[in-house]
């Protein structure tokens, strides 16, 4: 993988955070500064820590998993941004059940993308 667009997890935070900013932009105005905004920064979190990780893995490795944990955190993040969203009426049930799904697959997704790219621990010290 040349890019950071490579990753499966990337496209699929970027397309939910798309769909996130687009239906922020709906809130009533009262929460445009506050709710919304929230949620436009922490969906676009993942993908942007997604991109300074993989940009740093060839230097700096561990910086990898640093900024996909980091990540992991913004998609938990969400889920919590989604059910204010969804108990306040400013989405509807559907659609925060689906964000919900997204976020946790998401999730799902970094953690594997962890597991795959960081070397297992050396257990003689154990």
């Amino acid at each position: 993988m040349s890019a950071v667009e490579d990753l499966a997890v990337f496209r699929r935070a970027y397309a939910v955070s798309l769909e996130v900013h687009r239906v922020s932009l709906g809130f009533p105005k009262v929460e445009q500064w506050a709710l919304g905004d929230q949620v436009r920064r922490a969906s676009k979190s993942i993908c942007a820590n997604l991109a300074e990780g993989f940009g740093r893995q060839g230097r700096a490795p561990a910086d990898f998993a640093r900024f996909v944990v980091m990540a992991m955190g913004s998609a938990d993040e969400m889920r919590v941004w989604t059910r204010y969203c969804r108990d306040l009426g400013h989405i509807d049930a559907a659609l925060g059940e689906q964000w919900q799904e997204d976020y946790q697959a998401i999730a799902r997704m970094l953690a594997g993308l962890l597991r795959s790219r960081t070397p297992p621990r050396d257990r003689s010290d154990l």
